[in-house]
């Protein structure tokens, strides 16, 4: 099979991806617009952990960098992090002066769709939202991997749209990170050593007349190891992680704009994975542990031009 034809197969399947990942639903400021604040953190919290724990995910799948040599990869990973019955609900409290203050076990952004209603003084009725009964959070990325200088190399995420509402806009995630070789410098190592740090931004409503429903900023700083046994490569690394979320939408009247920042509260993650070379192309599988587990596939196609 010649190149151009495995190009082509692996724009395909990026392209079948792309369409099969699921991204937030359109509604997701109007069911925010009932909560001012205080049920916020509570409601999103779910949301928050499983898009940091997959903005982590498919970074590398190899510590081993040459030390020189012009090496381009074009890459596809796929990330999903699946949510437990715990994340479907929070405790939630009535808002905007609401009497008797009451609190029940609502749904949070993942959880069941129907809305829990509780009544009040007056003939008043106050509605805790639903959610959009999801069981994952998934997405796929496209990546550039570009080496090597004096054993480092360069990665690039794109920035990528899924179509969205008129009122709420796109989806788009970007980054770039940094790797370099820490094995060059310790004669007959056994293994492949690696450190490395990659930054990268999320942003969910981007439009000039909305601006961000969601804007997040995701670091992360780790090192990687690797043995290459013929064509499989089983790889683990740990990392260091820092997420922060500024959320803004319309409350429920035109004049009220709540603003809020949120941060993950998981700051460690570990992978393992698995990656299988054959020819030019590599695919690999790996786990991500931390607050939220993930799951990741990969497949790259890796060119030499210099050779």
């Amino acid at each position: 099979m010649g190149s151009r034809t495995c190009l082509k197969n692996w724009v395909g399947l990026s392209a079948l991806i792309l369409l099969s990942a699921s991204p937030v639903s359109a509604q997701l400021e109007s069911q925010l617009s009932s909560y001012t604040g205080r049920n916020a953190p509570g409601y999103l919290e779910p949301l928050v952990d499983a898009l940091a724990a997959d903005m982590y995910a498919g970074l590398y799948h190899s510590a081993c960098i040459p030390e020189r040599g012009l090496q381009i990869g074009l890459e596809m990973t796929f990330m999903s992090a699946h949510f437990s019955d715990a994340d479907r609900t929070f405790t939630a409290v009535t808002e905007n002066g609401f009497r008797p203050e009451q609190s029940v076990e609502a749904s949070t952004v993942v959880g069941p769709k129907g809305a829990v209603y509780v009544d009040g003084e007056s003939g008043t009725r106050f509605a805790f939202p639903g959610g959009f009964d999801l069981g994952s959070f998934d997405f796929a990325v496209p990546q550039l991997r570009v080496g090597s200088l004096h054993g480092t190399e360069a990665l690039l995420r794109f920035g990528f749209m899924y179509p969205g509402d008129a009122n709420l806009g796109d989806f788009s995630l970007y980054g770039v990170g940094l790797r370099h070789s820490v094995s060059q410098y310790i004669n007959d190592l056994p293994v492949d050593i690696a450190v490395g740090a990659v930054w990268q931004r999320f942003s969910l409503g981007n439009n000039e007349r909305r601006g961000d429903l969601v804007s997040a900023q995701a670091w992360s700083v780790g090192f990687q190891t690797s043995k290459r046994f013929s064509w499989l490569e089983p790889y683990a690394g740990v990392a260091y992680d820092d997420f922060g979320l500024d959320l803004s939408y319309k409350g429920d009247t035109a004049e009220d704009t709540i603003e809020m920042s949120l941060d993950s509260k998981d700051h460690f993650h570990a992978t393992l994975g698995l990656s299988a070379n054959v020819s030019f192309a590599v695919v690999q599988a790996e786990y991500n542990i931390g607050g939220q587990n993930v799951f990741a596939l990969g497949l790259a196609l890796e060119f030499h031009p210099l050779r």
